[in-house]
């Protein structure tokens, strides 16, 4: 009996591990349409990307915490406030709720590396990363801490809401 336990246990870590860590391509938000997500810049040798690359290459494996900041443990808006204040020398609101009410709201089809992106997770925005061009965004996931996530996998893709820019 308890082997089975353990077993069903680990089963589902592992279901969970490639649930939260995939990857997903997106829907067109603004027409419907099934295409693949495509960015205005995907070109990671920006300046902006570089300086997000640096710090993400830093916290990179950090573990998840809840209400985390710091390389002991992030939350997602905790590594965004994080990665934007070290790498670019700016001050974002703390959690994804207050990041969604500022910076100004971009169509998805026009992301440019350091654009903040949101998924709905459970019916609301709750998850947010930082996207990084060629189809990819860092962020610090539940299952696997901080890491880099494609936008055309099966998780991501229907769960992609929003991108907002702060300037």
């Amino acid at each position: 009996m308890a082997a089975l336990l353990k077993q069903f246990l680990l089963l589902t870590v592992l279901a969970l591990a490639l649930a939260l860590g995939g990857c997903a391509s997106t829907t067109n938000l603004q027409t419907g349409s099934d295409t693949r997500f495509s960015a205005v810049d995907s070109s990671p040798s920006s300046e902006t990307a570089e300086r997000l690359w640096r710090v993400f290459e830093r916290y990179e494996g950090a573990p998840y915490e809840y209400g985390g900041t710091s390389a002991q443990g992030f939350d997602c808006s905790g590594f965004i406030m994080t990665a934007y204040r070290e790498g670019l020398g700016k001050q974002l609101p703390r959690t994804t709720s207050q990041m969604l009410k500022d910076g100004r709201a971009i169509p998805p089809a026009s992301v440019e590396p350091g654009d903040l992106v949101f998924f709905r997770i459970q019916d609301k925005e709750q998850h947010a990363g930082i996207y990084m061009g060629d189809d990819r965004f860092i962020h610090a996931s539940s299952s696997v801490g901080v890491t880099l996530s494609e936008l055309n996998g099966y998780y991501w893709r229907d769960r992609l809401t929003e991108a907002r820019r702060f300037e």
